[in-house]
């Protein structure tokens, strides 16, 4: 039988949540785990609050790639846009949309916003890319992502719902940013 949490056990469930999320554990994995409700679980998710903001205003090299999940079937793909900073392991930002030129756009958009400056910008051969940061010092081709493409892949080992072939999926749009809003602020400051 599940048990009723009280409000002051509540923050050690969001803790304890924060830190299983974070290594590929599913929600109803968790439930079972912690002996409470999956409502309980999705509730504390609803109520995180993470934002990134970069740590630096210039980097001598960011690289940036898209990664697509999906949010309750397969079909309904999200794609998620970001610039990684390889010597520092830090996802500096990140945009979610569909994989076209307005969302590499975007990216470059808010990186502006941010404020943040960069001597080049590493990319794959992807036309959008090249598009967007046409403005910009680049560096086009697979061997200068390695660092972003080996983030892609700790990112997939690390959520269970980024992992290609799961049963962990989310059901809501929400939840599946608010889970990677944590992930993304777990990764920069050095929890996973």
């Amino acid at each position: 039988m599940l048990q009723i949490v009280g409000l002051a056990s509540l923050a050690k469930i969001g803790c304890f949540l924060e830190k299983v999320l974070v290594r590929g554990c599913g929600i109803r994995d968790i439930a079972e785990i912690a002996t409470v409700s999956i409502g309980k679980i999705l509730n504390t998710i609803q109520g995180w609050t993470y934002q990134l903001t970069p740590k630096r205003q210039y980097y001598r090299r960011l690289e940036v790639d898209e990664f697509w999940t999906y949010v309750g079937k397969k079909k309904r793909k999200v794609w998620l846009i970001y610039a990684y900073d390889r010597s520092t392991g830090e996802i500096v930002a990140y945009v979610w949309g569909k994989r076209n030129l307005k969302t590499a756009k975007k990216l470059r958009a808010h990186l502006m916003q941010l404020k943040v400056d960069y001597g080049y910008i590493a990319m794959d051969n992807w036309d959008s890319f090249i598009t967007a940061f046409k403005a910009d010092n680049k560096r086009i081709g697979k061997k200068h992502t390695i660092g972003i493409e080996g983030n892609n892949c700790r990112i997939r080992q690390r959520l269970r719902r980024a992992f290609r072939k799961t049963c962990g999926f989310s059901k809501k749009l929400d939840n599946h940013f608010k889970t990677f809003d944590m992930l993304f602020f777990y990764i920069n400051y050095g929890y996973v």
